[in-house]
């Protein structure tokens, strides 16, 4: 059966947090009818913010080309421990009891401006040797990564010890949790990613999606919202 070209397109949503990217995909299917339908860019269960759903085979054909876009974030970072994960769903590995100075932090967010040689954390979906670094990280293992060449521009928003927030905007395969983990190590004092919000995915923005919980209601008519350029 072909898909109903009427239901079709793109749909901008604002992923709830708690849930995680393949949930909204599944509650689409089921409020659509429609089996090909894929996203343009995960976010993590405990983010928020833009994802892209493509509906139908003419838009999911577009996944890889949409991925590549440039993104923007606001980021709050808990100084004070790190976790396996670099995120709020790890396990602590260190503390420290160092507040970092307005100064310290200013002087070390300059490292983290134009283009970066980033190292992706092992709890991440990034393949070596045809192995996903989770899979071996879930196993208790770490292994060498090879830095990868990224674009970002961080702004400082605010700072109250112990919650650093930041604006970030990144070029595609930047994880915002190795910014998180980094800089805590640059400042001496741990850090880790305690939320995240994507404002922006190339440009399609937060403002311009409809509420993701709405998908997991019984008889959503999503379509008024679906884009069929893009």
């Amino acid at each position: 059966m072909s898909d109903d070209l009427a239901a079709c397109g793109l749909l901008l949503v604002n992923k709830p947090k708690g849930k995680n990217s393949f949930a909204l995909v599944s509650a689409l299917r089921r409020l659509s009818g429609i089996r090909t339908i894929g996203h343009a860019g995960t976010l993590d269960p405990f983010a928020t913010g833009v994802m892209l759903l493509l509906i139908g085979k003419p838009y999911t054909r577009l996944s890889e080309k949409l991925i590549q876009h440039d993104k923007e974030y606001i980021a709050t970072l808990l100084l004070g421990m790190s976790t396996d994960t670099y995120d709020c769903d790890g396990a602590v590995q260190e503390k420290s009891n160092k507040i970092p100075t307005l100064e310290e932090i200013e002087e070390a967010l300059k490292h983290f401006q134009g283009d970066v040689l980033q190292t992706p954390p092992m709890f991440s979906a990034k393949k070596v040797g045809g192995k996903k670094l989770y899979e071996l990280a879930r196993k208790g293992k770490t292994i060498e990564r090879a830095q990868v060449p990224v674009f970002i521009k961080t702004t400082l928003l605010s700072y109250s010890y112990p919650y650093l927030h930041i604006q970030v905007h990144c070029s595609k395969g930047t994880y915002i949790r190795s910014i998180a983990h980094d800089l805590g190590a640059m400042l001496g004092c741990y850090a880790h990613l305690s939320d995240l919000t994507r404002i922006r995915s190339g440009c399609y923005l937060l403002e311009n999606c409809i509420d993701g919980n709405l998908l997991f209601g019984k008889e959503y008519d999503y379509r008024w919202a679906l884009r069929s350029s893009l």
